[in-house]
């Protein structure tokens, strides 16, 4: 199973939400990495056939999008805004989405009803009410409602939105489990689950592709862009907002201070090797020139 993206692009009048994207991937989980207006959703929504192209193209295990049945065969997809009928619970919320999704039998509907809820660990609140879940729950019973046609490739848009530390771990367990022999697509503007759950990511930032490639490549392109110093606390008012400041940490009367600058700012500031959130937000932001 392949995902590839050729120069994808759409528009809305003269504006454009995503602008010339290509890249590939293969079975595991990818990370879909941009602040919000980045483009994410509407890619996601191109690859799930909700919206059409307005150039390029896509296609999924050989299939171009304009196969809609084929790739929706494929497809599973769970929107970063989803809703159920609250007043149905788990199991009867479940069984009509497999009746929509073409599982008639009504054995055959139980039997993978209950593998999925014991799965995203929903199992003991199969009666519960759906408007009685918690965040988190809501957000593993989407989980279980996008694979309820066994897809092979999962779409989510951020999953983790809202949800607490605990939950979130919890989450990305979930989706490393579903990746086996299948493609997770992972959209996020949350660098720490793309860092702990993501084999591979690919970057937007304003519709356009900024890093495509291995998560551990990612820090390469702020290689000798970030800087620590220590500073005093008159100087760092002084000079803070020079910068793109990556951390501020107080130590006594001092700062110790992270940020990127494309040369040594000050004679005893020092080059520290960039973590995933600094390469990150080196490409977001002012390309690690001074402001």
């Amino acid at each position: 199973m392949e995902l590839i993206v050729d120069r994808l692009s759409k528009r809305y009048g003269s504006k454009t939400a995503l602008d010339s994207v290509s890249f590939e991937v293969g079975e595991g989980i990818h990370g879909l990495l941009g602040p919000n207006g980045a483009g994410k959703t509407t890619l996601m929504r191109l690859l799930t056939t909700l919206l059409s192209p307005s150039s390029g193209t896509a296609s999924i295990g050989g299939h171009p999008l304009s196969d809609k049945k084929r790739i929706r065969e494929s497809v599973g997809y769970l929107p970063q805004e989803f809703a159920f009928y609250p007043g149905m619970t788990v199991f009867e919320a479940m069984d009509y989405l497999a009746l929509l999704s073409g599982l008639d039998n009504r054995a055959e509907r139980k039997r993978k009803i209950g593998e999925l809820l014991e799965q995203v660990n929903l199992a003991q609140h199969h009666k519960t009410k759906v408007k009685a879940l918690s965040g988190g729950m809501k957000r593993r019973l989407g989980v279980a409602q996008a694979m309820v046609h066994e897809p092979k490739v999962l779409i989510v848009d951020e999953p983790t939105a809202g949800l607490d530390p605990e939950e979130r771990i919890r989450f990305r367990k979930l989706l490393g489990r579903f990746a086996e022999g299948r493609i997770v697509l992972l959209s996020t503007h949350v660098v720490e689950d793309v860092e702990s759950t993501c084999e591979q990511v690919t970057i937007l930032k304003q519709g356009t592709l900024k890093f495509h490639g291995k998560v551990g490549e990612l820090t390469k392109a702020a290689e000798g862009q970030v800087w620590s110093v220590e500073l005093d606390k008159a100087q760092w008012e002084r000079e803070r907002e020079r910068f793109v400041v990556l951390s501020a940490v107080a130590d006594g009367p001092s700062m110790r201070v992270r940020f990127l600058a494309p040369d040594q700012p000050f004679p005893q500031a020092i080059s520290v090797t960039p973590s995933i959130e600094d390469a990150y937000l080196y490409l977001m932001g002012k390309e690690g020139q001074l402001i």
